[in-house]
């Protein structure tokens, strides 16, 4: 309960917007596996899709995006980034780490890259008002965002996502 406290009493609002055409910004965090990620360097040659998460709850909005993506037989590098901005957070982080390794089985760790200290250029990039929904970002091989959604999972938006992966495929620039 204090890390909900914390977490939520030292952070700010930035207004949603959409990041489309824009290059992600340049963060690191790190794994549940310990690996250190810097985004969008370590990602950058191939198409990759970001699922930002603001709240804990965020984590019902991501595992509907995963299960559709795997059931469509959707190829992308994929990562789930809790985005943690604020200094209860980080004065947290052990605390909030051990509960996510909790819930997740060890073999997806390394595709779970929290951020903490450099959560702050990701917030205002995505906007945290109304942090519920996941942002769902795909970043081309340059690290630019091609497809940008942060109103929930629906049919609709999968099938948008799956067009500009398609996209990018045809036409890798």
């Amino acid at each position: 309960m204090v890390a909900v406290i914390l977490t939520s009493a030292c952070s700010a609002q930035y207004p949603r917007r959409d990041p489309t055409g824009e290059r992600f910004p340049s963060v690191q965090g790190q794994t549940l596996g310990a690996q250190t990620v810097r985004l969008p360097e370590d990602v950058l040659g191939d198409a990759a899709l970001l699922f930002v998460g603001y709240k804990q709850s965020t984590q019902f909005d991501i595992d509907r995006w995963v299960l559709a993506l795997r059931q469509a037989k959707v190829g992308v590098r994929t990562y789930e980034v809790p985005t943690l901005p604020g200094l209860g957070a980080r004065l947290a982080a052990r605390s909030i780490d051990a509960g996510m390794r909790s819930g997740i089985p060890s073999e997806d760790w390394n595709a779970v890259v929290t951020l903490y200290d450099d959560a702050a250029p990701v917030a205002r990039f995505t906007g945290t008002e109304n942090g519920l929904p996941a942002r769902v970002l795909l970043v081309d091989e340059r690290g630019h965002v091609v497809f940008f959604h942060d109103e929930g999972y629906s049919l609709a938006a999968l099938g948008k996502l799956e067009q500009a992966l398609a996209s990018l495929r045809r036409d890798p620039h």
